[in-house]
């Protein structure tokens, strides 16, 4: 029986699945922490991985990484890192993607150029502060990655050992200088970031492409970025859109063309099939939940339950989640806000209410963005750490004014690693099928008034904050 095993390198930690690969059955689970922290040593995550792997990537017949998007892993001439590497949500550089876009001739340019108007999170512009803020790091720098990449390289034997850095279409475009319509780097726009300095890049594998062998001979697939891995271990199809619940937000879906949304908030990114996955990201998600936990003196677990004690709509508390910046809406140096704030309903149940309101009526801007962008959204799947309390979906139904699945709680990044690594294995067209685990299913209200009401007064709220 062939086995695969699939990597989820997170922000938070690493996950590894081993999967038999012809059915997608689970066979073994491990887990280990990341550092906490905007910027990070990679050599972390290689630890965590051998960690989490607990010797069990020595048996499987095949392996892939998916990992967190856009972390800017610069290299010197013998591939040591030149600085711990910036993470997705280290917004320090908000203002080089303001720059950039300025330079380019305004975000339509970019939309069209890459289909991702740059922000704080995007690489590219992690390459101007650097070039700016750290030139002596950037002059060092003769080699630049993604996390993925970089784990991807470690596990076919790293710097010395003849193994080419490589990457995925779907990772490569979330860096602002690979472009999923031309399917080539922009190495101009590169240069533009960098101050004209023009780093090596890993070669864009195919889909099913191999990217070498570990020690042990297990094939390494190409790997992918986090959300690509999730929509591959979800088998999406069109007319689905995924709310990920995780330390960031994101709504996406799978789309046969490509997407640019001038406007910036909807990322135009390839996905780990051939074919494209636009997504709008934002910053404020399962924190958001943990935190309000955090302050109330209650365990995570009984947030949901507590919060299912008050009635929709907080008692007219709203909870705008911008706890540590924001993505989308662009508000990097935002900070949350609670309005409404009377003395009848300062209660902890509609404390706990608004927070999960709040990160679900960001998500739901988030799903107005893809609409806009005539993305057909039939179906909407919650996943997540934040989606395993039952009443963020039921709340959800009423927030989008949609039917909502949940499916049964997995570590589906890590799931779709482990069937690329099992479609590179098999070699066919097509990844294999492998059935989805059990959903709940939960009906949007007949009456769809009180979810109107929530958002209303979220985007009053939110209009009386930032304009």
């Amino acid at each position: 029986m062939p086995t695969v095993a699939g990597v989820d390198s997170s922000t938070q930690s690493c996950k590894v699945v081993v999967c038999d690969a012809d059915t997608g059955e689970v066979l073994h689970r491990g887990r280990a922490t990341h550092p906490e922290g905007t910027e990070v040593a990679p050599e972390a995550w290689w630890r965590a991985l051998l960690e989490a792997g607990n010797g069990l990537l020595e048996h499987v017949d095949a392996v892939a990484v998916a990992g967190q998007q856009h972390g800017l892993v610069a290299l010197d001439a013998a591939g040591s890192p030149v600085r711990e590497a910036l993470l997705w949500n280290d917004t320090r550089s908000a203002q080089a993607a303001a720059d950039l876009v300025d330079e380019l001739g305004g975000p339509e340019k970019w939309a069209e150029a890459v289909g991702t108007v740059p922000v704080a999170a995007i690489t590219v512009a992690k390459l101007r502060w650097l070039a700016e803020h750290e030139p002596h790091h950037a002059d060092r720098t003769d080699r630049v990655l993604l996390p993925h990449d970089w784990l991807t390289w470690q596990l076919c034997g790293g710097p010395g050992t003849g193994a080419e850095p490589v990457t995925d279409r779907g990772d490569a475009s979330g860096t602002g200088y690979w472009s999923p319509a031309e399917g080539a780097y922009r190495r101009d726009l590169l240069a533009l970031a960098f101050g004209g300095r023009t780093p090596e890049l890993p070669r864009v594998l195919g889909p099913a492409e191999a990217a070498g062998r570990t020690p042990y001979g297990a094939l390494v697939a190409a790997g992918t970025g986090d959300n690509m891995g999730a929509a591959l271990g979800l088998g999406i199809q069109p007319g689905d859109v995924v709310i990920s619940l995780g330390t960031s937000g994101t709504a996406f879906a799978l789309a046969e063309h490509p997407v640019g949304d001038p406007a910036g908030a909807v990322a135009g990114f390839a996905d780990a099939t051939g074919r494209y996955l636009p997504l709008v990201c934002t910053l404020n998600a399962a924190r958001v939940l943990s935190s309000t936990a955090r302050m109330l003196g209650i365990a995570l677990d009984d947030l949901g339950p507590l919060a299912r004690a008050a009635d929709s709509g907080a008692g007219g508390l709203v909870l705008l989640p911008y706890l540590g910046g924001e993505r989308t809406p662009n508000l990097p140096e935002a900070a949350g806000s609670l309005m409404g704030m009377r003395k009848a309903n300062m209660h902890p149940p509609n404390f706990a209410r608004a927070a999960v309101e709040g990160m679900l009526c960001n998500m739901a801007d988030a799903l107005d963005r893809l609409r806009a962008q005539d993305v057909e959204a039939r179906r909407v799947l919650i996943i997540g750490g934040a989606a395993k309390a039952p009443v963020v979906g039921e709340i959800a139904a009423e927030i989008f004014g949609t039917p909502v699945t949940v499916p049964e709680p997995e570590e589906y990044v890590a799931l779709g690693a482990a069937r690329q690594a099992a479609w590179a294995l098999a070699g066919t067209p097509e990844p294999p099928h492998w059935p989805l685990a059990a959903a709940r299913q939960i009906p949007a209200p007949a009456d769809g008034a009180a979810g109107r009401r929530i958002r209303e007064a979220y985007a009053h709220a939110r209009s009386m904050v930032y304009g």
